[in-house]
């Protein structure tokens, strides 16, 4: 895995990330946008495990629900996004040339 895809990994999910995590995931995934978008859904699902919003009257409120509609927008960006190591694009008005050559038959 390449310096560029790891910077563009770590841009995308934080700087506390472990890298050799994201190394092992890339080994098994060979894709940068597949590992994030892997560590992105555990993450909303860690998250979603729990309840969003817990009240203790007149103590305190705690609501992740904000958090959870972040990570989704991540997820949505990441996809939409492209990767250092997303093959490139190519176009669809490709004109390919081939020659034909008579062979005999038996």
């Amino acid at each position: 895995m390449y310096s560029d895809v790891t910077s563009w990994m770590l841009a995308q999910l934080g700087p506390d990330t472990d890298p050799a995590d994201l190394q092992t995931r890339y080994s098994r995934l060979h894709s940068a946008r597949a590992v994030v978008l892997e560590v992105l859904a555990e993450r909303l699902a860690v998250l979603l495990a729990e309840p969003l919003k817990v009240t203790v009257n007149g103590v305190v409120t705690v609501d992740q629900s904000a958090n959870a509609a972040a990570l989704e927008r991540r997820i949505t960006a990441v996809t939409a996004e492209s990767a250092p190591d997303d093959a490139p694009a190519t176009s669809r008005d490709l004109l390919t040339t081939i020659s034909l050559c008579p062979r005999r038959r038996r």
